[in-house]
């Protein structure tokens, strides 16, 4: 009994305060946002409720659990999100929003998403074999190309689903994990290039050859992002349609002002005028009906969130266990700098949610096992031979 009190007693509560308000805030907006629409009697704000229960009980569960286990089952957890990855291209993979990307649960009424789950599979295999080198430098042949290929197969299979916003997470989590990991400068350097340059390439034989380009992607099920990258490489060329979501969803946060319309009161988001509010543009509702006001709070409390757990993984004395809190830290700050981005014309749309606030119960749940990783890292932060 008194060693697991002792584990609670060194749980950051501060961190749990403030998913209990994302808690608040995310039932207030999935509200608002689905009250006027075809969704309105689904009752996405009570499921979300239900949701966060869970995630609840998942995170302390989780906090309680000593991370190491983890560590040395990495290549075990791998293989299974390979697996998850690879059964969606069987009929078990259902087809949302154009993309093979979903298993529905049998019994529960829900659907689950695997890719979710291998963001955190990732970080946990890469702070693993980062781990081995114990903050030495990485090297090339025996250390950065290895990590690269562990992201480069299940990026592949996301990216074919097609499911390019996750796959571009799984990116920033490999860029997050080298940084901490401690590659060297030459290294960074030759990366740098070459992703600039690919995106470079990329960009001009969007522009020069679109339609053939266009044709190709097509092909591939991504018809929907040529005209996501429409949208954002020449707006005033794209068709009405194409621009629908970025547009209203400018003019509905830009109606806000300071202090916004009030609660229940945005007048675009009550009139449909922008796609998928509950979940992906959710920050639109914020935005309209709380202003600039409300949506420096939520930023803050955001920078508050990953504030704590840069801060726990400074105290930790494991280096593995701040190798995670950093790939979680880079997926919050990536996720959120996009959700946001792309809602006001700074980054292209993409299926991006917004971490704790927006709906989606495969989300939710992974976002509050990560949170409670790195409570664990915390609860569990002298070295391993200085555990009881």
């Amino acid at each position: 009994m008194f060693p697991l009190f002792n584990k609670f007693k060194r749980i950051d509560w501060s961190l749990v305060l403030i998913l209990l308000a994302f808690m608040v805030i995310s039932t207030f907006l999935i509200y608002s946002a689905t009250i006027s629409s075809k969704y309105a009697d689904m009752g996405f704000h009570k499921k979300n409720l239900v949701f966060y229960a869970v995630g609840f009980v998942a995170l302390f569960g989780v906090a309680l659990f000593n991370f190491r286990w983890l560590l040395k089952s990495s290549i075990y957890l791998y293989a299974i999100g390979l697996i998850l990855l690879a059964g969606l291209y069987t009929p078990l993979g259902k087809v949302y929003f154009g993309a093979r990307g979903w298993y529905t649960i049998p019994g529960l009424n829900m659907d689950f998403q695997p890719a979710e789950l291998v963001k955190l599979i990732l970080i946990i295999t890469i702070a693993a074999y980062i781990g081995r080198r114990e903050g030495e430098k990485l090297e090339l042949l025996r250390d950065v190309i290895p990590i690269g290929v562990i992201v480069a197969v299940p990026f592949a299979m996301v990216v074919l689903m097609p499911d390019l916003g996750n796959a571009i997470i799984f990116i920033v989590i490999l860029l997050g994990m080298y940084w901490i990991g401690n590659i060297k400068f030459l290294h960074v350097l030759i990366g740098t290039t070459l992703v600039a340059g690919s995106i470079g390439l990329f960009v001009f034989l969007f522009s020069s050859y679109h339609d053939e380009v266009s044709k190709v992607m097509e092909a591939m099920g991504g018809g929907h992002w040529v005209q996501r990258f429409d949208s954002f490489l020449s707006p005033e060329t794209s068709s009405r349609d194409t621009n629908f979501q970025g547009e209203n969803s400018k003019i509905a946060i830009g109606s806000g002002n300071l202090t916004g319309n009030g609660y229940l009161k945005g007048t675009s988001v009550h009139s449909n005028f922008i796609p998928v509010a509950y979940s992906d543009a959710i920050f639109v509702v914020v935005g309209e009906e709380f202003g600039f006001r409300g949506a420096v709070i939520l930023l803050v409390l955001y920078f508050i969130m990953i504030y704590r757990m840069i801060i726990i993984s400074m105290e930790t004395e494991d280096l593995r266990g701040s190798y995670i809190i950093v790939g979680i830290v880079s997926l919050y700050v990536f996720q959120i700098f996009e959700n946001v981005g792309m809602l006001i014309g700074l980054m292209p749309i993409t299926g991006i949610t917004l971490p704790f606030v927006s709906y989606g119960g495969t989300s939710l749940l992974i976002n509050m096992v990560a949170i409670g990783l790195v409570m664990s890292i915390r609860v569990h932060q002298e070295k391993p031979d200085e555990l009881e």
